[in-house]
């Protein structure tokens, strides 16, 4: 093959000095030696690369055809000997982060932007899974990273990182019967607010693991639940008028403008549950770099310093 690395990167210095003795300087050798390398390519490639008829040699028209072309095997390169050396630190082949379906809409994004722009070669997979779930995952060792809701109590396998909050709000169709029979004989009066015993008289949508014998207590209200581990699913079972349900504020901020989801109204009680955002590791297992800097970027994101 005529081409290789290393004349690549002379090929591009002189295109980008305008000579082989600034090439040369840059490089650290000897103009000779510049001269040479760009004499054996035409010489292997049987095209004429530089004009050496004026004092300086000119790219010729063959030479800026190839050069878009030798320039991102150029960045290529670059990328492989940096991940190769990031190997060698420690950095994963791929990153698995697991991501509980109410916190798809939060602020994960950006770190890992960041993150691919650091390692351009590392692979990432992101997998929405429920709560119970997702840490499930991160113990059988199928995710490095998890991101969920503060859990009830520690566990001792678990390393976290608070990330911020969320804020879940009950929301209800406006056609639901329960608004309905409130508002009276006005369909466009304002029903009256509820007390907290509406939540479990009334069918619940939850959001919770396919594994029917887990479920958090936190979320679970109602005497009768439909469940699905699907916010999506979730949203649209409860503008269908078929229950209500806990869901993100940040989620539901459109259906609620466009008047397909109401916030119930609550006569004794504020409506909304804040809790907060930790991204979560495996003490029993190693992280990787790329896992070590997601934490870093967003934590960095939430601007805050660790709880104690």
């Amino acid at each position: 093959m005529a081409f290789s690395s290393d004349n690549i990167d002379v090929f591009l210095s002189v295109l980008d000095r305008g000579s082989f003795s600034a090439a040369a300087r840059a490089l650290g050798r000897v103009p000779s030696a510049v001269s040479m390398a760009m004499a054996q390519l035409e010489a292997e490639l049987d095209l004429s690369l530089f004009d050496r008829s004026s004092r300086e040699p000119r790219p010729t028209p063959a030479a800026r055809a190839l050069e878009p072309q030798a320039r991102q095997l150029a960045a290529q390169l670059r990328q492989l000997n940096t991940q190769a050396l990031a190997l060698n630190q420690g950095l994963e082949e791929r990153l698995t982060l697991a991501i509980a379906p109410e916190l798809l809409a939060a602020q994960w994004s950006g770190p890992l932007a960041t993150l691919a722009a650091e390692h351009p070669l590392l692979q990432v997979e992101v997998l929405a899974a429920p709560q119970t779930d997702a840490l499930k995952l991160l113990h059988s060792g199928r995710a490095q990273l998890a991101l969920v809701f503060e859990r009830p109590s520690l566990d001792g396998r678990e390393g976290f990182q608070e990330v911020g909050s969320e804020t879940l709000v009950a929301v209800l169709a406006p056609s639901h019967p329960a608004l309905r029979q409130r508002a009276g004989s006005d369909p466009a009066a304002a029903p009256d607010a509820f007390r907290e015993n509406l939540l479990t008289e009334l069918r619940q949508i939850v959001v919770a693991s396919r594994d029917l014998a887990q479920s958090d207590p936190r979320f679970v209200f109602g005497r009768h639940c439909w469940r699905t581990d699907n916010q999506v699913a979730a949203l649209r079972l409860i503008e269908a008028g078929l229950g209500w349900g806990w869901l993100p504020q940040s989620f539901v901020r459109s259906p609620l403008a466009a008047g397909t989801l109401v916030e119930l109204p609550f006569e004794n009680l504020t409506n909304g549950l804040t809790l907060w955002v930790d991204v979560v590791w495996s003490k029993e297992r190693p992280l990787g770099l790329g896992a070590r800097r997601f934490i870093e970027l967003i934590q960095a994101q939430d601007g805050r310093p660790p709880r104690a």
